[in-house]
């Protein structure tokens, strides 16, 4: 695995959104954005679960 392949792709989105400048946000939308971002983490680790299950039951199945 190449490690420049889990660096940020020119465009990315979450390189543009930890570049983005939170001053001129309130704290209202701060409170929003890491609501979002929560919400997103918990999605990611749902994918994460899935595939580590997936990857065990193949496992299993094939007697690794």
């Amino acid at each position: 695995m190449d490690s420049e392949e889990n660096l940020p792709r020119p465009g990315d989105p979450i390189a543009l959104l930890v570049k983005q400048d939170l001053d001129p946000l309130s704290v209202a939308e701060l409170e929003e954005r890491i609501a979002l971002l929560e919400g997103e983490i918990s999605r990611v680790k749902n994918h994460m679960q899935r595939a580590v299950n997936h990857r065990a039951s193949a496992d299993s199945l094939f007697k690794r």
